[in-house]
């Protein structure tokens, strides 16, 4: 290949590096080491390389466009289809238009580990909503370290380079399961993996207030994918090889509490009289299931409004910090 001919991406290759990572160098961006800035500016100019500036400058136009990207992990069995996500999509949505901003749906999956690339670079968006932290946040990291626009719905709690709003985790475990002590449960259930982020908040609020009881409680804990049908498998397990040994659940989520409601009431246990049942949501299933799930309430309307308004406030070169949502416990006939 003759040297005049010589594209941005044959340039990366040369350097060992992404082509994102290749313009960034050559344009200095001070995110990039200044090694690599060098090196790739001495291969450019040996192979008499130069950007092609009006297509550099249309890059930067705007797309009016936001992401949103649903950070499921790699071995979940949960999906868009889950009814809390599609809520907060459906906020999201409904807040990013208001603003004259198009939004575009995608997964963790789509966007493979270069989020910069994929949307920042590739131009499909100018910023991005990431709907979960999941148990590992590097490729959330990378594409704000990078320098991507980006918003993140999880637990504000969480110490991060990046703005993430969302509820008062820990709160609202430490509500729901003080609630299901005050009406009389003592032996006490978690169903969750704590090592997500929000989920582990949860967790740790759900510890507090067994701790903080006047009279002492036994507890467990069943680390579960957040589905209803790992809930109704864990919940079935559970009662055949060791019988009905609590009395009181907190799920960490109102789909995995259907789940725990349906493999109780498939063999008998009542809820409440047997056991009594708290969730994490309030999806719209929660109010009209039989009986009415308790729940913690999470406001995704206002979390959606601040969600855009701070990754607006991004693309406006301001800076902005971490936001928590209040949550409100419901109680409902479950408990």
């Amino acid at each position: 290949m003759e040297q005049k001919k010589l594209k941005l991406v044959d340039l990366a290759k040369l350097a060992g590096v992404s082509t994102s990572t290749a313009s960034r160098a050559l344009n200095n961006n001070p995110v990039i080491k200044q090694a690599t800035r060098d090196h790739v500016q001495q291969l450019a100019k040996q192979h008499n390389f130069t950007l092609n500036t009006a297509a550099s400058r249309l890059r930067l136009q705007k797309t009016k466009v936001i992401a949103v990207v649903i950070n499921l992990e790699a071995n979940t069995e949960q999906s868009i289809d889950d009814p809390f996500l599609l809520k907060v999509v459906s906020d999201i949505n409904q807040a990013v238009n208001r603003q004259g901003y198009e939004l575009l749906l995608s997964n963790s999956y789509m966007a493979g580990d270069d989020w910069y690339g994929y949307f920042i670079d590739g131009r499909r968006a100018d910023g991005l909503i990431v709907v979960g932290q999941g148990k590992q946040q590097n490729r959330i990291e990378q594409a704000a370290n990078l320098g991507a626009p980006l918003v993140v719905w999880g637990d504000p709690k969480t110490p991060s380079n990046y703005p993430i709003v969302g509820s008062d985790n820990y709160l609202g475990g430490l509500q729901a399961t003080a609630h299901l002590i005050a009406r009389g449960a003592s032996k006490l259930l978690f169903l969750g993996d704590p090592g997500h982020a929000e989920i582990g908040e949860r967790y740790r609020g759900f510890k507090a207030a067994i701790d903080g009881a006047s009279e002492a409680c036994q507890q467990q804990t069943v680390k579960i994918d957040i589905t209803s049908q790992a809930a109704y498998e864990a919940i079935n397990q559970l009662l055949r090889s060791e019988g009905l040994t609590f009395d009181g659940i907190f799920a960490c989520s109102d789909m995995v509490a259907l789940g725990a409601l349906k493999a109780l009431k498939e063999r008998y246990v009542s809820v409440p009289n047997d056991v009594r049942l708290v969730g994490f949501d309030d999806i719209g299933m929660a109010d009209v299931s039989h009986p009415s799930l308790s729940t913690v309430r999470q406001n995704t309307q206002l979390a959606a409004k601040m969600l855009v308004t701070k990754l607006l406030a991004q693309l406006n070169n301001e800076v902005v910090d971490s936001q928590e949502i209040d949550i409100e416990l419901l109680c409902r006939q479950s408990s």
